[in-house]
């Protein structure tokens, strides 16, 4: 992908992690030019920058040799796409209201290039009404964001306000990179499902696995940035939703089906269903109302019943199938032969296969996917799975042209 990021890294205690999206960037071929506000270079330096960057760093508004020659016009404009990040309360405020006192906010008044924000700030500073109104107005002026995220911060409190992890911002740039000016699904309606279910035992136990739930919301993320309505059903997951992206939550398999089949079946449409989850095949015929005690007489005998099959039972709607169904194959061994067999079994369009057994990927970050369709196989090397979830993304969006 020959692009070029215009990064603006805003001063916060998280521009550390603007260093890593540079990183991620560059391993994926994005050439990058960083502009490094007076409050950023007092948490990363420019010699840290320029280094992963391979560019020259950009601070001043009145650089004598670089504004000889209109440098923040060009700067602005030599760019496929700017990123503000980490974009603090004062860098929002200021972009909004369309001032222009440094390289920075003036780059951003001058651009005529779309603009991705990551915010990051305290809690109480993201919740203000003032922040918010910001928010609004660099939305209405078509500023797309990725973040915050929940969590402990620096400043000891605890909420939204906290910076996207690089590699969620990585997959926010490479998906507007890829849409970017048009959003290619743009009025087409996605369903994703992601995570594990859990089918209990008694109270206390459950049946479940080790899915994370990452590449299922990664997926829904990414197809979100190109402009999908996405709904995403989730199972029990430590994961923030997905900007742009509609959560439903569920426990069971039972859930998961009817949460499913509702939007199926609901208002428009589907053109697009992408069944990530890592749904259980079975669930003990009777969970116990109190919990199971150790006793003389050896275990309790289980009798598992089989759950209904969400990816067979959507590939196969009549009148309301999407025009995409892509299943997803974890397999220990025989990969690819076991989804070829679950391709022609559940009915759907594509599988995308992996090895489980791989160090990393059932909960990790990283995955190395087989995608197979009727006609043929594609092996992707071994990346994070933000980088996975845009390029599958891309190219469902490609299928559906």
């Amino acid at each position: 992908m020959d692009k070029r990021v215009l990064l603006i890294v805003g001063g916060g205690v998280a521009a550390y992690k603007a260093l890593e999206l540079v990183r991620l960037l560059r391993k994926a071929g994005i050439a990058v030019r960083p502009i490094l506000t007076a409050s950023g270079a007092k948490f990363v330096t420019p010699l840290s920058l320029s280094a992963l960057a391979e560019d020259k760093v950009y601070s001043d508004l009145f650089d004598l040799t670089d504004e000889a020659e209109m440098g923040h016009i060009e700067l602005s404009r030599a760019a496929d796409l700017i990123v503000v990040t980490p974009a603090t309360a004062n860098l929002i405020a200021r972009a909004a209201n369309g001032l222009a006192d440094d390289l920075a906010t003036t780059t951003l008044l001058a651009t005529d290039k779309p603009v991705l924000m990551a915010p990051a700030m305290n809690v109480r500073m993201w919740n203000h009404p003032a922040t918010q109104r910001n928010l609004a107005t660099l939305k209405a002026d078509g500023v797309r964001f990725v973040g915050p995220d929940e969590g402990a911060m620096a400043c000891g409190e605890f909420g939204p306000g906290r910076l996207a992890e690089p590699a969620d911002i990585f997959e926010a740039v490479m998906a507007a990179l890829s849409g970017a000016p048009n959003a290619p699904l743009a009025g087409k309606r996605a369903l994703v499902t992601a995570g594990p279910t859990e089918e209990p035992l008694d109270p206390v136990r459950v049946i479940t696995n080790r899915s994370s739930g990452r590449q299922g919301y990664g997926i829904a993320g990414a197809l979100a940035l190109l402009g999908a309505d996405v709904t995403l059903v989730s199972g029990p997951t430590a994961l923030p939703t997905p900007a742009g992206v509609k959560r439903i939550d569920v426990v069971t398999a039972e859930e998961m089906y009817a949460a499913s089949m509702d939007v199926a079946k609901a208002g428009e449409p589907l053109d697009i269903g992408v069944f990530v989850a890592a749904v259980a095949d079975w669930r003990p015929d009777e969970a116990f109302g109190v919990k199971l005690k150790k006793s003389r007489g050896g275990p309790p005998t289980i009798t598992l019943v089989e759950n209904k099959d969400i990816l067979a039972s959507i590939a196969g709607l009549k009148k309301r199938r999407p025009r995409l169904v892509v299943g997803f194959a974890a397999e220990t061994n025989d990969v690819e032969a076991h989804a070829r067999a679950k391709l022609s079994r559940k009915g759907c369009d594509w599988i995308i296969a992996n090895d489980v057994t791989q160090a990393g990927v059932m909960g990790g970050t990283e995955n190395a996917v087989l995608l197979v369709t009727a006609k043929s196989v594609e092996r992707w090397d071994r990346a994070d799975k933000s980088r996975v979830s845009a390029q599958i993304a891309d190219r469902i969006a490609e299928a559906l042209k």
